[in-house]
């Protein structure tokens, strides 16, 4: 199979927030399959370009986006309102892929984690399959996570930085140097944002057990953005298959076993296909 050498991505037109980044990662010939994915905070999907050819060689389908107020899409930087925007968004792409037929996977890292398996317990419409990586179900300190929603009334769209660091990603320092010199990337978000993803967190925690879908949990042993503690809870799940890779950090994916990480997120896609 001749591989894919760099993803599609165009602007959209969005009726909420004026414009919508849309990217594709196609495979030569018709897809086994297709996977909706979800970047993290501060990031864009524009980062998943070697993820999304790896999976695309491997004859999936890749669809990805740039959340509101990230990268290439419309909205205020990294501030947020109403969390059901978010789930608005992974719907219409989880629709679209639904409408092509076959197989459909809900992948997402980090945040982009939190919010897969938030649209996975709404009543909405549903994949077949989903893979959560490093799933943000815990964040900040208790002081705050208490100020959060008082912040978020007074100033609530003052930013914060979100602690990121160059060496919380990968043990590759090309991985943190890319980060902070990519202008897509944004190292703070809003009061708003923060009050809304603590009540999310919650949320999660509290229904984490309504999950029933066929999932795979990954994560790294290293992870100090998501502690690797925080999606043992997943792995209790009888329809969860949690794996974690000792020695990696948060962006498994960008880690120099990267490849090999993605290789078995396909290889259990494979399975359960």
């Amino acid at each position: 199979m001749a591989p894919v050498m760099s993803s599609t991505a165009r602007p959209v037109p969005h009726p909420d927030f004026g414009t919508e980044l849309v990217r594709d990662w196609e495979p030569e010939g018709s897809p086994r399959a297709h996977l909706v994915l979800v970047h993290g905070l501060g990031e864009h999907c524009g980062r998943y370009e070697r993820v999304g050819q790896q999976m695309a060689d491997a004859g999936l389908w890749v669809r990805s986006f740039d959340l509101v107020g990230a990268g290439g899409s419309g909205g205020k930087r990294w501030h947020i309102e109403d969390w059901a925007t978010y789930h608005d968004q992974v719907q219409s792409h989880v629709v679209w892929a639904r409408e092509q037929g076959g197989p459909l996977v809900l992948m997402g890292h980090s945040l982009g984690g939190a919010i897969a398996l938030g649209y996975l317990l709404d009543d909405r419409p549903q994949p077949d399959l989903a893979v959560l990586s490093a799933p943000a179900l815990a964040g900040g300190a208790a002081w705050q996570r208490a100020l959060a929603p008082v912040l978020a009334k007074v100033a609530p769209t003052a930013t914060s930085p979100t602690g990121v660091k160059g060496e919380h990603l990968s043990r590759d320092p090309a991985v943190g140097e890319a980060y902070f010199a990519d202008p897509l990337v944004m190292t703070k978000a809003t009061f708003g944002f923060g009050a809304e993803a603590f009540k999310e967190i919650e949320r999660l925690n509290a229904e984490l057990g309504r999950l029933s879908l066929p999932t795979l949990v990954i994560h790294g042993g290293e992870d100090v953005l998501v502690p690797t503690s925080c999606s043992e809870p997943l792995g209790d799940l009888d329809n969860v298959e949690r794996k974690v890779y000792e020695g990696l950090r948060h962006e498994t994916f960008n880690e120099p076993e990267g490849a090999e990480v993605v290789a078995d997120i396909i290889t259990w896609i494979d399975a359960h296909l």
